[in-house]
């Protein structure tokens, strides 16, 4: 399989799901108030509230803006929100297709020119100098990763001493078993989800999720913390519906974060 063939059925997968966001829709995000994924938006935008909250505004220099990397920005939503509170934002995403990758960013910058910068790259080989940014930030990216610790590598490098590197909206479990068991039931209903497109789609080698332990194997030296966001009711109430149906323990999509050695 070519990574073309998977990154164009995956455009048109998310399409199909209803992820191709244009006009008052797109400038609304994460604040989408209708459509079929409004209860998804939900739980992204209290994921976003919590990252300004607890991530931007305390590291907030009062000389200048913040450098803040985008990684896996998909349509920019992300990094346009950063730049209107006054942040220079790097949106950086592989995908550059018209349905939220970064050419659907293009609508945004075609509103206010050069409002943030775009890089078509992975993030297993940032292009971009060490020590360039005061925030990375992984926007629901990270469990696309398919070496984790070259990955988290490449972030550590580009943020300066002192910066945070940020997860937003991967999933975490506390045990190892319940992520393979997800992954495993992907793969079982995988036709049912997927259609006949299911064996490209599922082919990549991604993490799919993480752990604790997952994370701090991949980074030694680094402290993670753990920042839990309060997420609608209905969401919280996921872990209590699995256990009443004797199903595997949900995800999380907290905000882990870890500050970079002043050196």
């Amino acid at each position: 399989m070519s990574s073309g063939n998977f990154f164009a059925e995956y455009a048109r997968h998310r399409a199909k799901e209803g992820r191709g966001y244009s006009g008052d829709a797109l400038f609304a995000l994460p604040y989408l108030k209708e459509g079929p994924l409004a209860r998804q938006w939900q739980v992204r935008a209290k994921s976003y509230e919590t990252l300004i909250a607890e991530v931007v505004m305390p590291t907030a220099i009062a000389s200048r803006p913040l450098d803040i990397l985008d990684l896996g920005a998909g349509n920019g939503w992300l990094s346009y929100r950063l730049a209107r509170l006054g942040h220079r934002a790097t949106a950086l995403d592989i995908r550059d297709d018209d349905v939220d990758g970064l050419g659907a960013a293009q609508e945004f910058l075609r509103r206010e020119p050069g409002i943030f910068s775009c890089i078509a790259a992975p993030f297993e080989t940032i292009p971009l100098p060490d020590a360039s940014f005061d925030i990375a930030v992984f926007n629901a990216s990270l469990h696309y990763a398919r070496d984790l610790p070259q990955v988290l590598a490449e972030a550590v490098r580009v943020v300066r001493p002192g910066g945070t590197l940020a997860i937003m909206d991967s999933p975490f479990y506390d045990r190892e078993a319940d992520g393979t068991a997800m992954v495993a039931e992907k793969r079982a209903h995988g036709d049912a989800v997927f259609g006949t497109q299911s064996a490209i789609l599922l082919e990549p080698e991604f993490i799919e999720y993480l752990t604790p332990r997952r994370l701090a194997d991949a980074t030694p030296g680094l402290a993670w913390r753990r920042r839990r966001v309060r997420y609608p009711l209905w969401y919280e109430l996921r872990p209590v519906s699995a256990r009443l149906r004797r199903r595997r323990p949900p995800s999380r999509f907290d905000l882990w974060t870890a500050q970079m050695p002043r050196g």
